[in-house]
């Protein structure tokens, strides 16, 4: 079992972890891929992994409500399909994260070795589902299937891990559920929140998560979101990949 952290955030901390969550929001909103640049920030900062993981479901859970309510307010959001998902997805959330604060420190950094490339891999990956162009969700077994168990099988692995969720989610509904990106988005959004909330309040009962730069953290990841999705750039994809790799290729140095 993990220890209850004691670290106070420093200076360094802030300097280092800001300025990439504001990159990691702005990433975000235009092609997805954000939480691959938050995490590894927080690690590079020199936090311990559980506290990395918590703090990070701190700044994420915030730019994600702003993302939510922004479909809702837009009525992207099909209620009848979420609510059997978001059930499902605090089940599997709450499963994921009592896994991941019981997994040893140094196992735990050996894991996220593993699983870091593998979602870099997805969420890069630009050909693994195509846009079916119908905003109209057929509300059949096969989707409330579907719906279920990628919310209780994703949202295990975003309370025990995170980055990537929100594009498994949507790689999913499309592919599976046959949704639109646009509205496969949506629902993802009301997921991904679902189990960031519920594994955030978990690591919180364990005292994991560093609030202060968690706090300042989120309100960089807010700003880069806000002005990513009020940006019309043809051209923001250039540079998801690169820094997305910028980031993974620091966190490799300081593992090595």
């Amino acid at each position: 079992m993990n220890t209850i952290i004691t670290i106070e955030p420093t200076l360094s901390m802030f300097l280092i972890v800001c300025p990439f969550l504001f990159l990691a929001g702005l990433v975000d909103a235009i092609g997805g891929g954000g939480g691959l640049i938050s995490l590894p920030a927080y690690l590079i900062a020199g936090l311990p992994t559980h506290t990395a993981i918590a703090t990070n479901k701190l700044s994420s859970t915030c730019g994600t409500t702003l993302a939510t309510a922004r479909f809702i307010k837009n009525g992207l959001v099909n209620f009848k399909l979420a609510v059997p998902s978001v059930i499902m997805a605090i089940i599997g959330s709450a499963i994921g994260a009592h896994i991941s604060l019981i997994i040893p420190e140094k196992i735990m950094m050996h894991v996220l070795i593993v699983v870091l490339p593998i979602a870099a891999f997805f969420v890069l990956n630009k050909k693994l589902f195509h846009d079916n162009e119908n905003d109209v969700i057929t509300l059949d077994k096969r989707t409330y299937l579907t719906a279920s168990i990628a919310a209780f099988v994703i949202g295990m692995y975003d309370g025990f891990y995170g980055p990537g969720t929100g594009t498994f989610l949507i790689i999913a509904f499309t592919v599976f559920a046959k949704l639109s990106i646009k509205t496969a988005n949506a629902q993802a959004k009301v997921i991904n929140l679902t189990t960031n909330i519920t594994s955030l309040v978990i690591f919180f009962l364990n005292r994991q998560v560093l609030i202060p730069l968690g706090i300042a953290a989120a309100l960089c990841n807010m700003l880069g979101g806000y002005l990513g999705a009020g940006m019309v750039m043809k051209s923001g994809a250039k540079i998801v990949r690169p820094s997305i790799l910028l980031v993974l290729f620091l966190l490799l140095l300081k593992i090595i």
